[in-house]
């Protein structure tokens, strides 16, 4: 029979146990990014795209949607580790890829949520990551909850020369023309006018400006709803011109 000592003792090595385990499972981009079986997955996967004549759907574009969408959830005054949630969803949205380009937002929901559930995050995070993730394409996008409606921002603003792997296929393909002809592109949060700004330099001599919207208007569409969903307006400026 314990006495009073040894039972609060132990209690509290009890309780030191579980809070240990708590702090393990709080995932960051950071131990993400440090995931040997997250890298390979995105590494196939973006090879598998390139094959198939896809811009560069990689590290680079992964840790820039992940940075992206934290920055826009952080100017608008959200929690730090909503924030986080919202990097490490924008770092694992396109790892579907490696299945397949068709329906890689599910099949990347899916493949987040076995991955997340066995390093031990907790359902409460993990339900929030895999809804961005699984509506982040176009196709069958909804801004669900705050972190989607950052991560189609971010993912969908990420248009810039650096993404065309051949700059041959410039010339003929639309899509790596208007890339490559982006110079600059960001989205800027005004808080204070609750705008989301979507910032674009062009080189118009590479493509005219009505290309842009020629294969990305779908994209643009979106990124209003996701704009609405965080009480903001939407607002596209090209080469210092207001568009929209």
């Amino acid at each position: 029979m314990f006495t009073g000592d040894v039972f609060n003792g132990n209690r509290a090595l009890i309780g030191d146990r579980i809070v240990e385990q708590q702090r393990k499972n709080v995932m960051t981009l950071k131990d993400i990014e440090q995931n040997e079986e997250i890298r390979e997955y995105i590494t196939k996967g973006n090879e598998y795209l390139g094959v198939m004549h896809y811009t560069e759907h990689g590290f680079a574009h992964l840790k820039r949607s992940a940075v992206q969408a934290r920055q826009i959830l952080y100017d608008l005054g959200y929690d730090r580790r909503t924030c986080e949630l919202a990097a490490i969803a924008g770092y694992m949205h396109d790892i579907g890829n490696v299945i397949n380009r068709v329906d890689h937002a599910h099949s990347g929901a899916l493949m987040a949520f076995d991955i997340l559930t066995r390093l031990g995050m907790p359902p409460k995070e993990i339900s929030q990551i895999i809804a961005a993730i699984g509506n982040h394409d176009e196709g069958t996008a909804t801004a669900v909850n705050p972190i989607a409606a950052a991560l189609i921002l971010a993912d969908k603003s990420d248009v810039r020369r650096t993404r065309v792997r051949n700059k041959e296929t410039v010339a003929n393909d639309i899509h790596d023309r208007v890339n490559y002809a982006v110079e600059k592109s960001t989205i800027q949060i005004d808080k204070e006018q609750k705008v989301a700004r979507l910032l674009l330099m062009i080189d118009t001599e590479i493509c005219p400006v009505i290309e842009y919207f020629e294969i990305f208007l779908t994209r643009m569409v979106l990124c209003r709803k996701a704009a609405d969903f965080l009480e903001l307006k939407f607002q596209i400026v090209i080469n210092d011109a207001r568009i929209l």
